[in-house]
């Protein structure tokens, strides 16, 4: 539905026009009903208006599935999201209709030993949007619970607030790999991922860094929004050596911290190649399901092997990263649909191509 035509009358006209887009099939989205559960005492509904498209969304629409995530039936799709409050359970004290919010997406158990332990990321019964089987954002209401709805400071705009989801990657990055104003940085990747990683590690202070890519639209891309070196590295399986010479004069001392935000063998290998002796790796793509590294050595040099799964306590951080000019993730969004049928698969499609696509957002 497009930004006409919506009802604000009583409920039960809402739920009525509530549309989604559900993802039917392969490369098949098409804009639906969708009948949202009843709103609980420490739920909110929100009217999203701004969406944004991940690559993990790219997947499941191309292959119906994300890793070991298998789209078994329509689903709403979507995660990336901030819209504005409609209405609020009655416990709820904190937010009220009218109130601008980023929406984190994944709902975790609370009762297992890793939500206790305050790793709720790792919690094997998470609902995250847009994650089979949840139903995700892409939609014109959406209920959430309220915890997990964090109002935008007035120079924070919704689409800002949108991009929490994929900046959050980036903080949760490197607060496990505990960036400082001491440590020197190598990203592998200059994608959507690999950038909001940059913008966190500079955030966090990291003095100089180094995004080596194949695409030399990404890297200049990269270069502009603020990577203090950038190399570009041949998809050639054998010249790792080669590379991790280009990138130790590039850095101009040793890497202490290396993301690797697309995540194949080889430039896993380089990273492990290029850090120095005590440093840390951290795996943050996942481009492959199994990878063959030069681990032998690598525990010999003592580099530090660190995964990373979505995030956890990262709106707060992200959302004054935002409203003090810290972060800066207005350019990374370069194209914007609307919330119509017409557009949708387009939009879709716009992000899997690539190139000069890094952040493709819907306006609702």
């Amino acid at each position: 539905m497009g930004k006409g035509g919506m009802s604000h009358g009583g409920g039960e006209e809402e739920e009525e026009e509530n549309k989604a887009a559900w993802l039917l099939g392969l490369k098949t989205l098409k804009i639906q009903p969708y009948n949202l559960p009843p709103i609980g005492p420490h739920d909110v509904k929100v009217r999203m208006k701004a969406v944004g498209i991940c690559g993990s969304d790219v997947h499941h629409f191309k292959h119906m599935r994300c890793g070991n995530f298998i789209v078994k039936k329509p689903m709403v799709i979507g995660h990336e999201c901030a819209g504005i409050i409609e209405e609020v359970g009655s416990e709820v004290k904190s937010l009220q209709a009218g109130d601008r919010v980023a929406l984190e997406p994944g709902i975790s158990c609370r009762q297992c030993q890793f939500c206790k332990g305050g790793r709720y990321n790792l919690c094997r019964q998470m609902k995250f949007f847009g994650s089979p089987p949840t139903n995700g954002a892409l939609a014109n209401l959406v209920v959430h619970p309220a915890n997990l709805c964090f109002k935008l400071p007035d120079n924070v705009s919704l689409e800002e607030g949108a991009m929490c989801e994929p900046l959050s990657v980036g903080v949760h990055a490197c607060h496990r790999a505990q960036v400082s104003p001491q440590t020197k940085i190598l990203i592998m990747g200059a994608g959507p991922i690999g950038l909001v990683t940059m913008l966190a590690a500079r955030a966090f202070g990291a003095p100089k860094i180094v995004i080596v890519d194949i695409d030399d639209q990404r890297l200049s891309f990269a270069k502009h929004v603020g990577a203090d070196e950038v190399i570009q590295v041949s998809t050639n399986i054998q010249d790792v050596g080669e590379e991790v010479v280009k990138i130790q004069n590039a850095v101009g001392a040793n890497v202490d911290v290396s993301f690797d935000c697309v995540g194949f063998s080889k430039t896993m290998s380089v990273a492990l190649n290029a850090t120095r002796a005590g440093g840390k790796v951290c795996l943050v793509g996942m481009g492959q399901s199994e990878m063959t590294l030069p681990l032998t050595p690598t525990a010999g040099r003592e580099i530090d092997v660190i995964g990373i799964f979505r995030y956890r306590n990262t709106w707060p951080l992200c959302i004054e990263f935002l409203r003090s000019g810290k972060i800066d993730v207005k350019p990374l969004i370069t194209h914007r649909f609307e919330f119509i049928q017409e557009q949708v698969e387009e939009a879709f499609e716009t992000s899997a191509r690539g190139g000069n696509a890094i952040k493709v957002m819907f306006n609702l």
